[in-house]
């Protein structure tokens, strides 16, 4: 999940991604897809993974399977044309600040819902006001952390009044996962929606309309004719989305051809496999993606609603652990190196990225027991620490095994922990995370290409994580840094954020890595969906 800067140019936060761009973006050397102009737009295409769908509606979900989705059927006011992070108009025909504190929309004119609704600000001001209402624990509302109110004073204009004025996050917000418009005709305003009921209700106005639904089997689509956005017509009229429960299957699957692309998730193995496959291409797209260790404050080990809560002895847990884990036999062992060591919580190639964790844990980034154990020794920490440790087998790819338990190892290797390792497949997982799990496994795909996406869902009070983390300094800071027009003081303050959280170590970064996906070599323009926007758009492509 990853969006940009648009029109209005917010020079501050787009140096980064020109960098990411560039450095991250690959494509096979004999891609084979990339010439002689457009496909059949009659030839349906289909697409595996093993992303699984939370829930179809807007509010209730903030998933890079359910954002997937949403990506194909909802109308955003701003989003990114393929082989671009920068937002541009969609649904909007201008946007800009008027105030520093007023964020203007006007709308196209004339705009219509699948189902024939109206389109219009009032369906706007209500999307953004439902996310609000709801709040759901497993939705974005937080990224509308900024937002005080919302006004529609006519049919085609949208103010959106803000906290912090000249918010540099606020274009790109409108393109992530709290962006999709829904029509205000159908879905409730207090409630998530069922996606069955959002199926039959037709309340579609992205690239596709859904014509079949069975949740996490397949999903059938086909072009809307109705869309005005920025996409402009599907490639092709009809495509699918299958899902798979094992990546053997899927690779089974796109090697035999009964697919056209395999996104998300293979084996560092399986992708190694695949690229020898004549009739294959592999295509590689620049990374934004981060994975790492969620602490809760609450239930981790001495945590505040622990028995022997103890704050001080808390920390020395997780400064033990930064010093114990060792990320490049990770990157290494478990995935040959298609993910690189993540010493920071900004990726590197995003403005203002640095590697605090690198200089404050460990030996130069790599681990050190005797630091581990002096940590623990001076907080009065009894050794072992017993941790439960929770990952997900099938949301973050099969070799999440391979790497929790190889993390478990690190941890247990000088008896300083004693690791009560546990896995949960995603649906569960999703809702269980935020209350059952001391210490757990998350991944991150940015809903924006800014180094404040990667802080403000984490970091801020009310975060995304709902770890109990509370920070004011860090929590000012963050607001702070979205107001800075001056590109050098932003940087500099994103900066010092990253070190204020590694000092607080309320996740563990260990990796970044990069977008892959496997294609037939009949099928046109997947690379131009593999771009910094972290969008994959089944409408690009035909064959």
């Amino acid at each position: 999940m990853t969006r940009k800067k648009n029109g209005l140019r917010l020079a501050a936060a787009v140096v980064g991604i020109s960098a990411l761009a560039l450095t991250g973006c690959t494509q096979a050397a004999d891609s084979g897809n990339e010439e002689g102009g457009s496909g059949d737009a009659s030839a349906p295409i289909t697409l595996g993974t093993t992303d699984k769908v939370t829930s179809l509606d807007p509010a209730g979900s903030y998933d890079n399977g359910s954002f997937m989705v949403m990506n194909q059927i909802y109308p955003f006011l701003l989003n990114s044309e393929p082989g671009s992070p920068d937002p541009s108009m969609s649904l909007a025909e201008s946007a800009e600040f008027t105030t520093p504190t007023e964020y203007t929309v006007k709308l196209k004119p004339g705009l219509k819902w699948a189902n024939d609704h109206d389109l219009d600000s009032k369906d706007v001001k209500f999307t953004f006001d439902r996310q609000l209402k709801i709040a759901d624990p497993n939705g974005p509302s937080s990224l509308l952390g900024n937002v005080e109110s919302i006004e529609a004073p006519d049919a085609t204009t949208v103010v959106f009044k803000l906290k912090v004025g000249n918010d540099q996050t606020f274009p790109q917000v409108l393109t992530s996962p709290v962006g999709p418009i829904v029509d205000d005709e159908v879905f409730p305003a207090d409630a998530v929606m069922d996606d069955q009921k959002i199926v039959e209700a037709k309340a579609f106005g992205g690239q596709y309309v859904i014509d079949s639904y069975n949740k996490n089997n397949l999903i059938s689509f086909s072009a809307n004719e109705s869309y005005q956005g920025v996409l402009g017509p599907a490639a092709n009229d009809k495509a699918a989305i299958k899902y798979y429960a094992d990546a053997n299957n899927l690779k089974l699957e796109v090697q035999e051809g009964k697919i056209d692309v395999a996104w998300r998730s293979l084996t560092p193995t399986d992708i190694e496999d695949l690229g020898k496959d004549e009739n294959l291409a592999v295509h590689k797209g620049p990374g934004g993606e981060l994975r790492y260790i969620v602490f809760n404050f609450d239930s981790m080990p001495y945590g505040a609603k622990t028995d022997d809560a103890d704050e001080a002895k808390s920390l020395a847990v997780r400064q033990a652990a930064a010093h114990l884990v060792d990320r490049e036999a990770i990157a290494k062992n478990v995935y040959k190196d298609t993910y690189t060591p993540a010493y920071s919580y900004v990726p590197q190639g995003f403005t203002g990225a640095t590697e605090p964790l690198k200089d404050m844990y460990g030996t130069d980034g790599k681990p050190d027991a005797a630091k581990a154990k002096k940590v623990l020794e001076d907080a009065g920490v009894k050794t072992p620490v017993r941790l439960a440790l929770q990952y997900n087998p099938d949301h973050y790819g099969p070799n999440s095994g391979d790497e929790y338990a190889l993390v478990e190892k690190q941890l247990e290797a000088d008896g300083l922990f004693e690791v009560d390792l546990k896995s949960t497949e995603w649906v569960t997982y999703q809702k269980q995370r935020v209350t059952d799990y001391p210490a757990y496994q998350l991944g991150w795909f940015p809903d924006y290409s800014d180094a404040d996406n990667y802080l403000s869902p984490f970091f801020a009070k009310e975060n995304f994580l709902s770890n109990n983390y509370d920070n004011p300094e860090v929590d000012k800071l963050i607001s702070d840094q979205r107001g800075m027009v001056d590109a050098a003081e932003r940087t500099k303050a994103i900066e010092e954020l990253q070190t204020m959280v590694a000092e607080d170590l309320s996740t563990l970064p260990l990796l970044q890595g990069a977008q892959v996906a496997i294609a037939g070599k009949d099928v046109k323009d997947v690379d131009k969906t593999l771009d910094a926007s972290f969008k994959f758009r089944l409408g690009v492509l035909s064959k």
